[in-house]
């Protein structure tokens, strides 16, 4: 019987029932490389299910019968993609699995920025009545800038539109759009949009994407979204907009380093509404994540399979 590794504690009852034929092996939540490599050495396994931790090069060495790494999710930067195509290792991703469960995040995100939902509630619960001196930020009739159009980025379009906001979008690779996002390029959504949110992969050219050139070029008081990658965002050029107002509020779920290291510059900082990174964690994704993930990893070893004989 041919192993699984999965790097994390868990999967979803039904992926496993799809992987019954296989022998799973689980790294647990906190994967180091040396773990993955001496799991690897021991087990030897077909396929690779990525959750946490990074797979590079020293990994995928250390199990020669490697065929397949699988994302649990749509985000493939934590696995060393150019070392995986040197050894023939096929990289797929489960994308748009989780696109429902992140597009609300970043709904989520958008509106208790604009709403001042976290200040107001804290201020309520210390016995506060702030009617007569707060004003919210409505978003109707305010644009929204999105860059990154995939099964994310165009799914809150459609909660955008719904709010009637006007939709900007840049995605050099999009096709197909629907009419309630206009296709622009950056320097218009930094122009133009009241709020840019980010849903596009991080890759080596789009490092620090918004720093503080770009932040700088973009409205006074605009709100920023990330449910992306952290690694998108000069962190440090961001915290320095925010005080100065340039930013009005940053709605963030993930960040340059992640778990969030104690004392982080965003803690206790307001305008800053924070989450560790769940945007894709709900049940219904966990699922579907789940499942995409061992579809997609037995397509290619039932491939590799038809192609050995």
């Amino acid at each position: 019987m041919s192993t699984i590794l999965v790097t994390g504690a868990d999967l979803a009852p039904q992926a496993l029932a799809l992987l019954g034929d296989h022998e799973i092996v689980y790294a647990g939540r906190t994967p180091t490389e040396q773990s993955l490599v001496a799991l690897c050495r021991a087990h030897d396994p077909v396929a690779i299910i990525v959750r946490y931790g990074k797979v590079g090069a020293a990994v995928m060495d250390a199990a020669p019968a490697l065929k397949v790494i699988s994302k649990h999710g749509s985000g493939t930067d934590t696995i060393d993609k150019a070392a995986a195509r040197a050894r023939g290792i096929e990289v797929v991703a489960a994308v748009g699995a989780n696109a429902a469960a992140v597009a609300e995040q970043a709904l989520a995100l958008l509106l208790a920025c604009a709403k001042s939902v976290v200040d107001l509630n804290a201020r309520m619960h210390g016995g506060h009545w702030d009617k007569a001196t707060h004003k919210s930020l409505e978003l109707g009739g305010r644009t929204l800038g999105l860059v990154g159009l995939g099964a994310i980025g165009l799914r809150f379009a459609r909660m955008a539109d719904a709010l009637g906001m006007r939709v900007l979008g840049f995605d050099p690779f999009a096709r197909n759009l629907p009419d309630c996002v206009q296709s622009v390029d950056l320097e218009t959504i930094w122009r133009e949009a009241d709020a840019v949110s980010l849903h596009c992969p991080l890759t080596a050219d789009n490092q620090a994407l918004l720093d503080a050139a770009t932040l700088a070029r973009c409205k006074r008081g605009v709100i920023v979204v990330n449910t992306a990658r952290g690694g998108l965002i000069d962190e440090a050029a961001l915290l320095t907009a925010v005080r100065s107002g340039q930013v009005m509020a940053a709605g963030l779920d993930s960040f340059a380093v992640e778990p969030m290291a104690a004392g982080h510059p965003f803690q206790h900082e307001p305008h800053f509404v924070l989450s560790p990174h769940i945007g894709g964690v709900t049940s219904d994704a966990y699922v579907n994540m789940g499942v995409g993930a061992a579809q997609n990893l037995l397509q290619v070893l039932a491939r590799a399979g038809a192609a050995a004989h």
